[in-house]
């Protein structure tokens, strides 16, 4: 099984992380022809990435050999992508053809549980409004020992 582009030869993978990844490595396995891709180009936390976004700087950008057995690793900038909870990965040309395909792409890393806090929102008071605070009238009670 393998995905293949539609009309040209690009290629966008949006891949969102369940928690926070340190990528240090990717593997990308095609064809031993043209289908192959020949660049990919990373980039981390654009959630809903399209290609309209691409035209953007990327991350950190690899020549790819073609590799039929997903041998090759390609290592990342860990310093770049130590904290991405969202990865895109844009395969702009192969080697020729006029799609691109691929079989596997491997991802190594460290996954970690992500500390995502929620907006709170609270309101203090500075000092007390008593009519916020009405209390039902007590009665007075009086008790003698005797």
């Amino acid at each position: 099984q393998f995905v293949e582009s539609d009309d040209d030869e690009e290629l966008l993978f949006n891949i969102p992380f369940t928690g926070s990844v340190k990528l240090k490595g990717v593997i990308v396995m095609g064809e031993d022809d043209g289908t192959h891709p020949a660049e990919l180009r990373l980039f981390r936390n654009i959630p809903h990435m399209s290609f309209d976004d691409t035209a953007k700087e990327a991350e950190q950008t690899f020549s790819l050999s073609r590799d039929p057995l997903g041998e090759l690793e390609y290592p990342t900038k860990i310093a770049r992508f130590s904290n991405v909870y969202h990865l895109s990965m844009h395969f702009p040309k192969n080697f020729g053809a006029e799609t691109t395909k691929i079989f596997y792409i491997g991802l190594k890393g460290e996954w970690t549980e992500a500390h995502r806090h929620e907006v709170t929102i609270c309101n203090y008071e500075a000092s007390a409004n008593p009519a916020d605070h009405k209390l039902e009238q007590i009665t007075p009670q009086t008790h003698f020992i005797s």
